[in-house]
C-alpha cells in the first residue's frame, strides 16, 4: 500500500514512510484530486537522476516490439499452461528484437529470469535498463521454451527503413495502390514460395482490380519480383496498365491493373 501526502504530485510513500515513487499525474472524473494516480517507480527515477548527473541527458532502452496480454483464449491456442506472458504482436524491422530472433506469435515468459505475468511487466522491466544492456528472453514458441539474447537499442534511434510503401507509376505519379513487404523466411518455408512480396494493403487501382491483403505478388508483366525496388522500376516504366501474377492460397492468377 502506498500513499501520497499531497493533493497531486510529490513523493509516493509506503506505510513505513519510505519513498517508493513519484506521483506524476491523477485521473479524475470530478476535477478534484480524488481519483486514480499514476506514479514513476523510485528505481526508475533514481536511474534517470544518475544519468542526468553523469551525462546531462537521459537515454532510454528499446527492444522494438508491440505486445499484448495473453488471455485464456491465446493460452489455449498456444498450449500454454497459464495465461501469462507478453504476446509479441509485431517486431520492428532492424530492431534489437528482430536481431535477437523474436517473431510475431512468440510469448515472452521471462526476461533476465524475471517472470512476465502481465504484458506490462516487460516494459516495466525494460524501463530500468539502458541502451547496450543485454536481456535474456525465455520465449514460448511452437510448444517449447526458446532462449533468445537481445542487446537493447537506444529509443532515440530512428527505425530502420522499411520496404512497406505504395508504388507510383510513371503516368503523373499514379499509384498502383499496393503496400508491399518481402516474404519472411518462415513464410517462404510454409508456403513453398521461393520469392515474392506480401501484399499488406490494397487500395485504389489494385483494390478495384480485385487484389486483396494477404495475396503474394510473384511477378510484374511476366518478370519475377523479390524486392520493392524491382516493382517500383517495372511499374515506373508503365503508363497504362500492369499484369500482376498473384498467389492466393493454392491458386495463381494474373490480374491486370490499370494505372493510367
Amino acid at each position: 500500500v502506498a500513499v501520497n501526502p499531497g493533493n497531486s504530485g510529490g513523493p509516493l510513500l509506503n506505510t513505513r514512510g519510505e519513498v517508493v515513487g513519484i506521483n506524476s499525474q491523477i485521473y479524475s472524473q470530478t476535477g478534484g484530486y480524488q481519483g486514480l494516480s499514476f506514479a514513476i517507480p523510485i528505481d526508475v527515477a533514481a536511474r534517470i537522476k544518475d544519468q542526468i548527473v553523469a551525462t546531462g541527458k537521459v537515454q532510454h532502452a528499446k527492444l522494438g516490439v508491440s505486445i499484448q496480454d495473453v488471455g485464456q483464449g491465446f493460452a489455449d491456442s498456444f498450449n500454454l499452461a497459464s495465461p501469462e506472458g507478453a504476446l509479441v504482436a509485431n517486431v520492428e524491422r532492424g530492431s534489437a528484437a528482430e536481431k535477437a530472433g523474436l517473431k510475431a506469435g512468440d510469448v515472452v515468459r521471462k526476461a533476465n529470469g524475471q517472470t512476465i505475468v502481465a504484458s506490462s511487466d516487460l516494459p516495466g522491466m525494460l524501463a530500468v535498463a539502458k541502451p547496450g544492456d543485454k536481456v535474456a528472453l525465455d520465449v514460448w514458441r511452437e510448444g517449447k521454451i526458446v532462449r533468445l539474447n537481445a542487446t537493447l537499442a537506444n529509443a532515440d534511434d530512428k527505425p530502420a527503413p522499411d520496404e512497406r510503401e505504395d508504388i507510383a507509376a510513371a503516368d503523373k505519379g499514379a499509384k498502383l495502390g499496393l503496400v508491399l513487404r518481402p516474404l519472411e523466411p518462415v513464410e517462404r518455408r510454409q508456403s513453398g514460395i521461393a520469392s515474392g512480396l506480401v501484399i499488406e494493403d490494397a487500395r485504389g487501382a489494385a483494390a478495384i482490380a480485385g487484389i486483396a491483403p494477404g495475396d503474394v505478388l510473384l511477378s510484374v508483366n511476366g518478370k519475377p519480383v523479390s524486392s520493392v525496388d524491382q516493382v517500383r522500376d517495372m511499374v515506373g516504366k508503365s503508363s497504362k496498365s500492369v499484369a500482376l501474377l498473384i498467389q492466393r492460397g493454392n491458386e495463381r492468377i494474373f490480374i491486370p491493373v490499370r494505372i493510367g
